[in-house]
């Protein structure tokens, strides 16, 4: 493709100086040649794009809904791994989070990784209830 097609025929000639192979086809012509580049390149970006760039976006607006969506009460883990409620929501950039026994910080709401469902924390306060209620039952039961 970089090669002449003379420098090419020289160097398919034997020690006789006889052709040992001819050349079928000419080289392909610079426009040809960009034409065929700037493709894989234009291929290489749009798998860029669909790859990496549009899965990247789709995470950053579900958690930037998932942040608007905040409401008091729901069960939160920051990026400093605090698992706690939220106490307040004291303005847009900022709320209250209750660690539990008594301790509040305030977090930027940037700060949130995540939020639990509520039904799942309804089904995981039950499940736990329940285990709870069998314990006491097994206690009740060994004293009695």
């Amino acid at each position: 493709m970089l090669i002449s097609k003379a420098y090419a025929q020289e160097m398919l000639t034997d020690a006789a100086g006889e052709m040992a192979v001819t050349v079928g086809e000419a080289a392909p012509s610079a426009a040809s040649a960009f034409a065929w580049n700037m493709g894989l390149i234009l291929v290489l970006v749009v798998m860029f794009y669909i790859l990496l760039i549009r899965p990247q976006q789709k995470r950053f607006q579900q958690h930037k809904a998932m942040l608007d969506a905040l409401e008091k009460g729901d069960k939160v883990v920051t990026s400093g791994g605090l698992v706690g409620k939220i106490e307040k929501l004291t303005n847009d950039e900022e709320v209250l989070v209750d660690l539990g026994n008594g301790i509040k910080v305030t977090a930027l709401r940037a700060t949130i990784q995540s939020r639990e469902d509520k039904a799942a924390t309804a089904i995981a306060d039950k499940k736990e209830a329940a285990v709870n209620d069998a314990k006491a039952k097994k206690t009740a039961k060994k004293t009695d």
